[in-house]
């Protein structure tokens, strides 16, 4: 079951019906139209592009989506983005969204995000990487590719735990991946994606998780008010010499099972996490 991974969270992790608060309908209705204009035009434009202007276009389709949507964003530290493989903890589909509007790299999703409506096409058109979990002969082949953008000065944002959760609670991160680091002697970049409401408490109210709908998950995040995500970047893991894809995920894994120091407000400053030494050393 090397592409099943299976998660422990449910639609009971989620928030119960009027226990968060909610945006106003004309706020909902302006969202929904934002938000599929964004991604028409974007579904149409895209593909047009030359290679070399398509991550600026990414990265301001995904903003422009992301406001639409009403979903305020930020890093906090500094994400490395060249030659280097990036690592996520997974909540929701909006990961590769929030994602794409800070990082000028590809992104690997299963290859079912392909054959959805318009989303499919505009993953393609951002140069996303697909992985078939229905075929795991294809793995070597996608770590492959993995290893030869990131040789290529690139960066690759992957989310090794091979499926959803709700962000209070995370699974394992399969090593598999690891290996294209470990064969393009690029670094390991752990970032933590972490969700809250406006007044900087925790929610999982865009985790996309058990067997809802995009549908289903997209209307939880349109109605939602006050949504705001952070992207924490942690230290960077240098491969050393003998290291190993197990090694590399059991270190990434303890990096960002560490728990924030500080409570961010997405409205105030915020300064670079210090690096996780202890957690370096436990792995």
């Amino acid at each position: 079951m090397l592409w099943r991974p299976a998660s422990t969270c449910t639609t009971a992790c989620l928030p119960r019906p009027g226990a968060e608060p909610i945006a106003r309908p004309t706020t909902v209705a302006a969202r929904v139209i934002a938000a599929a204009a964004v991604v028409l035009f974007a579904a149409v434009v895209l593909p047009l592009l030359p290679s070399a202007r398509v991550p600026g276009a990414s990265r301001r389709v995904a903003r422009a989506l992301l406001a639409a949507l009403g979903v305020r964003h930020r890093v906090v530290g500094r994400i490395t983005d060249r030659r280097a493989l990036v690592v996520a903890n997974h909540v929701s589909w909006l990961d590769v969204v929030v994602f794409a509007a800070h990082l000028p790299g590809r992104a690997l999703a299963k290859t079912e995000v392909r054959d959805w409506p318009v989303i499919g096409r505009l993953a393609v058109a951002m140069g996303t990487v697909f992985i078939d979990r229905e075929r795991p002969r294809t793995l070597p082949a996608t770590v492959a590719g993995v290893a030869d953008a990131l040789r290529d000065g690139g960066s690759v944002v992957a989310f090794p735990e091979g499926t959803t959760w709700c962000g209070r609670a995370g699974g394992p991160l399969r090593p598999a991946l690891f290996q294209a680091a470990v064969e393009a002697g690029a670094v390991v970049a752990p970032v933590r994606l972490t969700f809250a409401l406006a007044d900087g408490s925790p929610t999982t109210v865009a985790a996309f998780i058990g067997d809802e709908s995009l549908l289903t998950s997209l209307r939880r995040v349109i109605t939602a008010r006050g949504l705001a995500v952070t992207l924490r970047a942690h230290p960077p893991i240098h491969p050393g010499l003998g290291a190993t894809r197990r090694g590399l995920a059991g270190m990434t894994q303890s990096v960002l099972q560490v728990e924030p120091t500080t409570r961010v407000h997405m409205t105030g400053t915020s300064r670079p996490l210090q690096p996780s030494v202890a957690a370096l050393r436990q792995s």
